[in-house]
């Protein structure tokens, strides 16, 4: 009965324990079956999906042998109870121990699922064929990485090409497509082909086709830049290409850069035509660079200077005066030529090319011509070389004709005209001056440009001749008669002429009788009743004026002209008309402090004092009044009339008054006589003249 019951209590133990194991089994599957879900979710959920998996298989692992051990049928009831109870126990403690560690887990899941979080795929695709570790696909993935190409917009990168047409290279830089570049961009590099490497600049990663956008001119434009300033503090040797012309030089591809090369860069002497190197490659050396304006200046003569100047040195120690070279026309200018002498110039100034007058070089040389020159002077120093051309031919003066002496007449050209003079060439490098004075007979003043004008040819007859001092005067009048030879004959005074007026003096007119012949009118010789300030009161210049001859000077050819002398003196006949104590009527034409010129007949001018302007009320004649004059004084020679009015009303009154008295006197004595008669008593005789007064009335 004992071992019966303690049977029974192995059997429940065993029930029991069974269903504890079945419990946890369950509740293990449940807790990974909530856990599996939202492993698919998150990397973290798919951790616990992974322990719940392999807890899973313990557990069906344990389950076996145990299985096994209890369909044994060798071995005895209580010891197959006894272990099958142990092991049950073994496998319920860690699945009970692995329930509890998950219940937080639990919690943690379900507090994720609270947050919206994207599905990791490649976490869920690993925990199905992950095959590489993480070491591994580390390796992999940096493998792959160094197969393309990091690149940025506005980025420079390297490329080589793969493909060249007509318009467009097309160059692969390890990118999802190719840059494409219009081949003008590369037209700098005549020899580009299909491998070169060549230098880009991202433009843009894609365009509105999805193309890669690239520029190369770009790209040289930015590493130009650096490799320019490099090359300036080196001092090294490039290689352009002429693009163009431009005013004053030309434009130069340097590295992409649009460089200036100006015309005095291009070589040691001048250039004439640019359009020779346009669009081929030359060498060059940066010279300056301006880094606010970007500008770059680069010079081709700077590759040549330095053997130059070795040159220079060479023919510089070898020069002497006197020496004649043989050089070409290298420059002209209007000062002088430049003579290129094999590596150093030389000026030949614009006097020393011709002993005669040279008014630009041009007329003597041509550029690029051979002429021999002699050494004037040299300056070592400053290596400045003067040359002549005319040095080497004879002076033109020691060549000329030994039998040339005064009075010959040349002939030659007008070279210079100057207000004096002109200056007449008769032989290259002689000249001879003719003074404004020998060019005409006439008195008056006049230039030179009257008479002549640069290259008139002209025949002159030589006045002076100094053959050591190499100067001459001619004249041109000579060559015609002098008028004043025959001046009595052709001017006799009082003979009347027809002149023309030239100019005025303050004391005359200046006439023109005929070409030479010159006389003057004084101004009292205008007129005979008027006075003049100025004689352009009377006449204008250019007017013509009749005159008549009133003295004749030929030794100082001086002839006296007079014009009013042509009419009749009128003060012969004012003196009858305008005689003295005569009344007249005038008008007051002006006044000058109460003095007035009173206009009378015919036009004469006469002077009334001031105190002979009052009138008989006390007032004073006033301008443009009409009153009678009376003549106090006239000047035939003076021609001068002086007048009064109050002259004329005083002696009106004088007589009047002088008449008055006469007659009270006249009363008085009468009345005396008749006194006096009375007196001595004759009443007959007062009778009588009483009635002689009635009679008399």
């Amino acid at each position: 009965m004992a071992e019966e019951t303690k049977e029974k209590t192995a059997a429940k133990k065993t029930t029991a324990a069974k269903k504890t194991a079945t419990k946890a089994t369950t509740a293990k599957a449940t807790t990974a079956k909530k856990a599996a879900t939202p492993a698919k979710k998150t990397a973290t959920k798919a951790t616990t999906a992974k322990k719940a998996t392999s807890t899973t298989k313990k557990t069906t692992t344990a389950k076996k042998p145990a299985a096994k051990k209890a369909a044994a049928p060798k071995e005895k009831p209580e010891v197959k109870a006894k272990e099958e109870v142990k092991t049950v126990v073994e496998e319920v403690a860690p699945v009970v121990e692995e329930a509890k560690a998950e219940k937080p887990a639990v919690k943690k899941e379900t507090k994720v699922k609270e947050e919206v979080v994207e599905f990791d795929w490649d976490a869920f695709e690993a925990e199905e064929v992950d095959a590489y570790s993480a070491d591994e696909r580390n390796k992999l993935n940096d493998m792959y990485d160094g197969t393309l190409t990091q690149i940025e917009e506005k980025s420079l990168v390297q490329g080589y090409v793969i493909a060249i047409t007509n318009k467009e290279v097309v160059i692969n830089i390890n990118y999802k497509s190719e840059g494409v570049v219009p081949k003008n961009e590369f037209r700098y590099n005549a020899d580009l082909k299909i491998g070169d490497t060549v230098d880009l600049y991202i433009e843009n990663m894609e365009d509105k086709t999805g193309q890669l956008v690239v520029s190369h001119k770009t790209a040289r434009t930015h590493l130009a830049w650096i490799r320019v300033n490099e090359v300036l503090e080196t001092g090294e040797i490039i290689t352009g290409f002429v693009k163009c012309r431009t005013k004053g030089g030309l434009i130069v591809d340097v590295f992409g850069i649009e460089a200036f090369l100006p015309g005095s860069q291009i070589d040691v002497k001048p250039i004439r035509d640019y359009d020779q190197y346009v669009n081929k490659n030359m060498e060059f050396k940066v010279v300056k660079i301006n880094k606010e304006f970007k500008n770059v200046v680069v010079s081709h003569k700077a590759l040549i200077e330095a053997e130059i100047e070795e040159q220079k040195k060479q023919i510089m120690s070898g020069l002497e005066k006197g020496q004649v070279l043989e050089g070409i026309v290298k420059n002209i200018t209007s000062y002088g030529v430049f003579i290129d002498l094999g590596g150093v110039d030389g000026l030949v100034h614009i006097t020393d090319l011709s002993w005669g007058r040279v008014n630009h070089p041009e007329e003597l040389v041509t550029l690029d011509e051979k002429i021999k020159v002699v050494i004037l002077d040299f300056d070592d120093d400053k290596k400045r070389i003067a040359l002549g051309l005319k040095q080497l031919s004879e002076h033109p003066w020691d060549a000329l004709n030994a039998d040339l002496k005064i009075g010959d007449k040349v002939k030659g050209n007008v070279v210079v005209i100057a207000d004096y003079g002109a200056f007449i060439e008769i032989a290259p490098g002689v000249e001879g001056l003719v003074h404004v004075s020998e060019m005409s007979w006439s008195q008056h003043l006049r230039t030179a440009n009257d008479f002549l004008k640069v290259g008139d040819e002209v025949e002159a007859v030589v006045l002076t001749l100094d053959k050591d001092e190499r100067k001459m005067s001619l004249g041109i009048k000579q060559l015609i008669p002098d008028p004043w030879e025959n001046i009595a004959k052709k001017y006799p005074v009082e003979s009347k002429h027809n002149s023309k007026v030239r100019n005025f003096t303050n004391f005359g007119v200046f006439v023109e009788l005929e070409e030479g012949i010159d006389g003057l009118i004084h101004i009292s010789d205008l007129s005979w009743d008027k006075k003049f300030k100025h004689p352009s009161e009377f006449c204008n210049v250019g007017e013509e004026l009749e005159v008549v001859v009133l003295e004749l000077d030929v030794e100082n050819r001086r002839l006296s002209l007079g014009h009013k002398q042509l009419q009749e003196n009128p003060w012969d006949v004012y003196e009858t008309l305008f005689a003295m104590d005569t009344v007249h009527e005038g008008t007051v034409v002006k006044l000058k402090d109460k003095a007035g010129i009173v206009s009378m007949a015919y036009g004469v001018e006469a002077y009334c004092p001031a105190k002979h302007m009052k009138k008989e009320d006390g007032s004073y004649v006033a301008a443009d009044e009409k009153m009678e004059f009376k003549i106090l004084e006239f000047n035939k020679e003076g021609k001068k009339i002086l007048v009064s009015h109050t002259k004329v009303w005083g002696e009106v009154e004088a007589r009047k008054a002088k008449s008055n008295s006469t007659r009270t006197s006249k009363a008085v004595r009468n009345i005396n006589d008749s006194s006096e008669k009375t007196t001595l008593g004759d009443l007959d005789a007062l009778a009588a003249l009483k009635d002689k007064m009635e009679k008399g009335k």
